[in-house]
């Protein structure tokens, strides 16, 4: 699959659409067997899909535009294997059947060796979202993915229990998680284990808004993501972060925490209401399968 003759290095991927005639899912055909995964040696192309934590919300670069974790993993990948060709099609507020229907084609006539594939956050955040029902759609996703002979990166949601509020959605989380883990195990995934992660229980991790990674966040999942997959890096994700100079009253956190209600939960609940997303009418931010 490597260096595909057939896929060119300037190939936008929005142009492309899924054959009318593709095959039955993997998953749905009885005995489907599955390519060996592309040893990191391998790995010459890396398409990211997913919603703002792939696409980078909370990591904006000096012109605005946003880096992200996906970004930062990409350039390490790059380093040990120089030529590496990336795409990033992840779009923020995408619920898991947007990424399916709108993302996951692509990705597969793309044909890269390396697909990171985090989604369904946005899903079970909201009032009756089924984690039960959601990993049955994520697997049918990754079944597909492996019959196409990528490497995938399955990443399970973050432990909510020190994120305000969502830490009442902790147990949907976990039940979502322990999904993820028996899929990767089946499909022979990589596993990036966010739950696990020490470093994001501290709120320097987190944005203003509490709902997205800070760059500094995104810069200790990019780390984790790279050793996770066996990319050679010194950096360690889960070291101490640095005393920090004053700490909040009790006072003042709860200052904070009405503040942030209100300019980040209160229009968060209002455009679900609404039937609105944050990323609607927004396009790919890198749609092209090129170089870094």
């Amino acid at each position: 699959m490597a260096d595909d003759a057939n896929l060119d290095a300037s190939l936008s991927l929005s142009s492309i659409s899924a054959a009318p005639d593709a095959p039955a899912s993997a998953s749905t055909v009885p005995g489907a067997t599955f390519p060996d995964v592309p040893g990191l040696d391998a790995v010459h192309s890396y398409v990211a899909i997913g919603d703002s934590f792939t696409e980078g919300v909370g990591d904006p670069g000096p012109d605005g535009s946003l880096i992200g974790w996906a970004d930062r993993f990409a350039v390490r990948l790059a380093e040990a294997r120089p030529g590496l060709r990336y795409a990033n099609l992840a779009v923020r507020g995408k619920l898991l059947h947007q990424i399916l229907d709108e993302q996951l084609p692509l990705a597969l006539a793309a044909r890269p060796d390396l697909v990171s594939f985090c989604a369904g956050g946005n899903d079970v955040l909201r009032p009756g979202g089924d984690p039960d029902k959601l990993a049955a759609e994520y697997e049918q996703a990754v079944a597909d993915l492996r019959a196409a002979g990528a490497r995938v990166m399955v990443f399970t949601g973050f432990d909510t229990r020190e994120l305000g509020l969502l830490k009442l959605l902790r147990g949907k989380v976990a039940t979502y998680n322990e999904h993820l883990r028996v899929i990767a195990a089946r499909y022979d995934c990589t596993v990036v284990d966010l739950w696990a992660m020490h470093a994001v229980q501290d709120r320097r991790a987190w944005s203003e808004d509490r709902l997205h990674l800070s760059a500094c966040g995104h810069e200790r999942v990019a780390q984790h993501a790279a050793r996770s997959l066996g990319v050679p890096t010194a950096e360690d994700p889960e070291a101490a972060w640095p005393p920090e100079e004053e700490q909040l009253s009790a006072a003042d956190a709860r200052r904070e925490h009405v503040q942030w209600a209100r300019e980040h939960l209160v229009p968060w609940i209002g455009r679900r209401l609404r039937g609105q997303s944050s990323g609607d009418g927004l396009e790919p931010k890198r749609p092209d399968l090129l170089p870094l």
